[in-house]
């Protein structure tokens, strides 16, 4: 295990019911890399943390009546997890990987008129995940143009 130092950042926090089974799943499935796990005197994961490129993501346990899996919430989901990948990475190999895992692809990879390939899964435990990869890098005006948007730093500029 390394030192980790967390900078300045955004990272997620997702609640399972089997928190070892999901940490292991979503290394096999997604790639996403152990940093560290805190296991309590019965040898049950407390916390842990999994990277992927400069973020990190929180795997634990279920601890409130706040905090649930979609799998206790009827499938319910009040946020989704979007992770970048670098450019050139294959999406399509991506999301093949995690489909081998056992994930339930929703969205298949598809381009955005934003310039992304993205694709959509759930998990085992019905957690809702986003990956995407720029294949065109596009101006604001030309999404757009695209997409039939406007786009603006604030609402009220």
């Amino acid at each position: 295990m390394t030192e980790q130092h967390r900078p300045k950042g955004l990272s997620s926090a997702v609640s399972y019911r089997d928190s070892k089974a999901a940490f292991r799943w979503l290394e096999a499935a997604f790639g996403f890399e152990p940093l560290f796990v805190l296991l309590d005197a019965d040898g049950n994961l407390a916390h842990s943390e999994m990277g992927y490129g400069d973020s990190v993501v929180m795997v634990g346990n279920e601890w409130s009546d706040d905090h649930r899996s979609p799998k206790s919430i009827g499938g319910k989901n009040t946020q989704s997890v979007h992770v970048q990948l670098g450019a050139g990475e294959d999406i399509d190999a991506h999301c093949d990987r995690a489909r081998a895992a056992g994930a339930d692809i929703i969205a298949a990879p598809e381009t955005q008129f934003y310039g992304d390939r993205i694709y959509r899964a759930k998990d085992p435990e019905g957690h809702i995940w986003t990956f995407g990869v720029t294949v065109e890098a596009k101006t604001a005006e030309e999404w757009d143009a695209e997409g039939g948007f406007t786009t603006k730093t604030r609402l009220d500029d």
